[in-house]
C-alpha cells in the first residue's frame, strides 16, 4: 500500500514539472535552494520519502514500493508527466519509476548512483544515529560530539544533523531508523523494472566520488542506454559542493528536451 508521502510544492510555468527524490537520510528539505531557483520558471516539487523527513514511517524499503510512494504522490497531485530527478537513493527509486512507468517520465536526471548493488557503506553512519538515539542529548552541540566518534567528516555530521528534532526535552531522529536498518538489503541493491528507460535521461557523477566510475558505465547503458554522461568536479553531494554547476547542467539538459519535444 502506497504511503502518503510529505511534499514542498511550488511554483508554475510553461513547462511540465520537476519532481525531485532525495538520497539515503536526506530530505526534501536539502534541496530547498534549488528548488527556489527551479521554482521560478515552473512548478517543481520535492518529495520526503517514506521513513525520511517529514513523511509516515513504514516497513519495506524496496524500490518498488519507494516507487510507487511516488507515483501516488503525482497521481494526488495531479501531475501526468514529470521531469525527474533523483539523487543517489532517490537516484534508484527514480530509475525505477522510470523504467516500469516510462508514460509518465519525460526525462530523467540521476544524480551519482548507478544501477548496481553497492557494499555495506553506511555501518559507521548507523553506528553514529543509534549512539546518539542511546544518549538522548539535549542540544545539537552534544549530538555532534557523540557521532564525531563514529563519524570523523564534519561536513557528513552536518548532513545527518538535519534529522534532528526535539521531543520530550531531548533531540531525537525524525527518520525511521528501525525500517531502514532493517531493509538496508534492499537500500543497496539494484533498482527495480525490467525494461529500460529508453527516453532522454542525464547522469551527473562527482569526480571525487566512486558511486558512477567508469566500470560501472556499462551497467548504466543497459538501464539507461540514451544517457548523456556530466562530471563535475565534487564528491557525492555534488548538488551542495557544486550547485550552480549542478543546476546548470539539470536546466541545460532540461531545456533540450523541451526544444526537442517543441520542433
Amino acid at each position: 500500500m502506497a504511503i502518503e508521502l510529505h511534499t514542498l510544492d511550488g511554483g508554475a510555468g510553461d513547462g511540465l514539472p520537476l519532481v525531485v527524490i532525495h538520497g539515503l537520510l536526506g530530505s526534501a528539505d536539502n534541496w530547498r535552494s534549488h528548488l527556489r531557483g527551479w521554482q521560478q520558471v515552473r512548478r517543481t516539487l520535492a518529495v520526503d520519502l517514506r521513513n525520511h523527513g517529514r513523511s509516515p514511517h513504514a516497513e519495506g524499503m524496496g524500490y518498488d514500493a519507494m516507487a510507487d510512494d511516488v507515483l501516488a504522490t503525482l497521481d494526488r497531485l495531479g501531475i501526468e508527466r514529470c521531469h525527474l530527478l533523483g539523487h543517489s537513493m532517490g537516484g534508484k527509486v527514480a530509475m525505477t519509476l522510470a523504467r516500469e512507468n516510462p508514460e509518465r517520465v519525460a526525462s530523467l536526471v540521476v544524480a551519482d548512483i548507478a544501477p548496481v548493488a553497492y557494499g555495506h557503506g553506511h555501518d559507521a553512519i548507523f553506528a553514529a544515529l543509534r549512539a546518539v538515539e542511546a544518549v538522548a542529548p539535549e542540544n545539537r552541540r552534544e549530538v555532534d560530539g557523540i557521532m564525531a566518534e563514529h563519524v570523523p567528516e564534519r561536513a557528513v555530521r552536518l548532513f545527518l544533523a538535519t534529522n534532528l528534532v526535539r521531543g520530550e526535552g531531548a533531540m531525537r531522529w525524525r527518520v525511521g531508523l528501525d525500517e531502514i536498518e532493517a531493509d538496508y538489503e534492499a537500500i543497496r541493491g539494484e533498482p527495480q523494472g525490467d525494461a529500460p528507460y529508453a527516453g532522454p535521461s542525464l547522469v551527473i557523477r562527482g569526480s571525487r566520488s566512486n558511486y558512477v566510475t567508469d566500470a560501472m558505465l556499462p551497467a548504466l547503458r543497459e538501464v539507461l542506454p540514451e544517457a548523456a554522461l556530466v562530471t563535475l568536479e565534487a564528491g557525492h553531494w555534488l548538488h551542495a559542493e557544486q550547485p550552480e554547476a549542478f543546476q546548470a547542467a539539470v536546466n541545460d539538459f532540461i531545456a533540450r528536451v523541451e526544444g526537442a519535444a517543441r520542433d
